[in-house]
């Protein structure tokens, strides 16, 4: 028996473009071939040549809980982390864009990591090894060090990747 990586994450999301908006403008994630499911969503995959969709984003329907609402938020799963490179791009598109993080340098370790939220709550770790950051170590803002225990989502600056 063998268990291997992750293959993809799936999320529900009550509004399917601005999801795709931030993956794709905030994040750099490129949209993927998806075959007809038979519901609305999008497949997201890393933009380097030859990657695999990771995130699967589910639709209309079968994003609905029986009773017609969207859940959002990671719950029981407090987040989901992606290997990156680039830190400081990534913490300069999320100052662009006006939306909260948090930092990390992993004691004991040369990992590095940035905390952000997707538009449906979802918390994203992501990754980097400080040796192919080709910069120091950063310094973190006392207001910026990430806490497993904070909640700190805020929907307001999300806004800005939805149609209306």
């Amino acid at each position: 028996m063998l268990f291997g990586k992750l293959f993809h994450t799936a999320i529900k999301t009550a509004d399917l473009d601005a999801t795709v908006r931030f993956y794709t403008e905030v994040l750099g994630m490129v949209v993927a071939d998806r075959p007809p499911i038979g519901f609305p969503g999008a497949w997201l995959k890393p933009a380097q040549a030859g990657a695999d969709a990771i995130f699967h984003l589910y639709a209309g329907d079968a994003a609905k809980e029986p009773d017609g609402s969207v859940l959002t938020g990671t719950a029981a799963i407090d987040h989901v982390s992606v290997v990156c490179q680039g830190y400081s791009s990534f913490k300069a598109q999320f100052e662009k864009y006006g939306l909260p993080y948090r930092e990390n340098i992993v004691p004991a370790t040369p990992l590095w990591q940035l905390f952000v939220f997707d538009p449906n709550g979802i918390q994203l770790e992501l990754t980097f090894h400080a040796a192919a950051e080709r910069e120091p170590s950063p310094v973190i803002a006392a207001q910026r060090r990430y806490s497993a225990r904070e909640r700190w989502f805020q929907p307001e600056p999300y806004r800005q990747f939805c149609a209306s």
